[in-house]
């Protein structure tokens, strides 16, 4: 049995804080620039959409057989290590004179990307039990904060210099982190580990088909996160149908989601000193009422605004309950565990904006309304019959 962590400074939870932010940035930077990268390279929207993609799908690979490489390598290097290939894959990106090599480059930058789930794990780890919660809240907080402002960063870089040079600028700030992460990040008091990586990777189902709770913080992760990009997927033809507004619009409400940043230490706390199970509750109300609000009242821009602050705080329950969970089954599996259920809630993510631009395509605002409320009630019903634990222990 593992000996128990004492302590974890809050120096090295902001650092972690802070890396999974400016790495997880990266795989945002192409949203708000396709246009301009379509411009360059002479591409169609749809095509340029695809290059979109790649990135998300090279990171649902990373998800699966790079994330789950923590169990087995000494953490501390293995993060470094997926900086420097982040860092590689950013530069190719900034010099790729052609359309195919930057398809290349960006699904790179996907697959590499994924050190923030490494360094999630990590921090659970490192975390006392009864600081768990709120330690992963913190880390989590910082993940959150990077998605929020990368966008920003990427649209308003565009805007006035060549979007390339947003990849080279993303490049020096991660071999700026790297070097500091070099210097402060902890050493792994575990070591490498004595195992294959062929049945580290085949041990995934196992995993999953044996842990209930894994299997409720899946099912939840899927649909929670599946209900966010239900509506941040139809939010701008939205805006336009009812509002007549712009996409622009839509990124300045993206800018809401920093009341799920603030929550994300105290939801930890409640998790810690309350019950996982209050809070994943919390966040299936939070979010279904967040709908509600979306249906009875969108077409007033006040309701939307107080609905997409119900939503962000839905999915930060979720999501920070969900990681202490997960982070409290057996830590020699921390990372095959977290692997587990980033790839379930970034499945779920993907089903959602499929199913929600489709809606859209049929019924429009309340087609959407209705592919949420479906995947409320299979939230609900996971809530009440996998039962999340009361209380969490190792």
């Amino acid at each position: 049995m593992m000996e128990e962590p004492q302590s974890i400074s809050r120096k090295t939870v902001l650092l972690m804080a802070i890396a999974t932010g400016i790495i997880v940035a990266n795989l945002n930077f192409i949203q708000p620039i396709e246009g301009l990268i379509a411009t360059d390279f002479h591409l169609s929207k749809a095509i340029v959409g695809v290059l979109a993609m790649l990135t998300q799908m090279g990171y649902a690979v990373g998800l699966l057989l790079i994330v789950p490489l923590g169990d087995i390598f000494d953490r501390y290097h293995l993060i470094q290590f997926m900086m420097v290939l982040s860092i590689i894959s950013l530069l190719i990106a900034f010099i790729s004179p052609n359309a195919v090599v930057f398809a290349i480059a960006t699904t790179l930058i996907g697959i590499t990307s994924v050190a923030p789930q490494i360094i999630i794990p990590y921090a659970g780890f490192l975390a006392p039990a009864m600081q768990r919660g709120k330690v992963l809240g913190t880390v989590l907080s910082g993940l959150l904060t990077g998605i929020l402002l990368s966008r920003s960063f990427s649209g308003l870089l565009g805007s006035v210099i060549d979007w390339q040079y947003i990849y080279l600028i993303a490049a020096v700030m991660d071999l700026i982190l790297l070097l500091v992460v070099h210097q402060a990040m902890p050493r792994d008091p575990r070591g490498h580990q004595n195992l294959s990586y062929a049945n580290v990777i085949k041990s995934l189902p196992r995993l999953f088909t044996t842990q209930r709770r894994l299997r409720g913080s899946s099912l939840n992760g899927f649909t929670m996160f599946a209900v966010s990009n239900v509506m941040w997927s139809t939010i701008a033809f939205y805006l336009a149908d009812q509002y007549h507004l712009g996409s622009n619009v839509a990124g300045l409400l993206g800018l809401l989601g920093i009341a799920g940043v603030l929550a994300a230490p105290y939801i930890g706390n409640l998790v810690d000193h309350r019950s996982p199970r209050l809070t994943i509750g919390l966040s299936v109300f939070f979010s279904s009422l967040a709908f509600l609000l979306f249906w009875l009242i969108g077409h007033w821009m006040i309701g939307l605004i107080i609905g997409i602050i119900l939503l962000d705080l839905g999915t930060q329950f979720s999501q920070v309950s969900n990681q202490a969970i997960v982070q409290s089954l057996n830590r020699k599996e921390s990372s095959r565990n977290n692997s587990i259920f980033m790839f379930s809630y970034f499945l779920g993510g993907s089903l959602g904006t499929l199913s929600a631009t489709w809606a859209w395509s049929i019924a429009k605002w309340n087609g959407v309304c209705l592919v949420a409320v479906v995947f409320l009630v299979i939230a609900l019903l996971g809530h009440l019959i996998l039962k999340e634990p009361e209380k969490l222990h190792d």
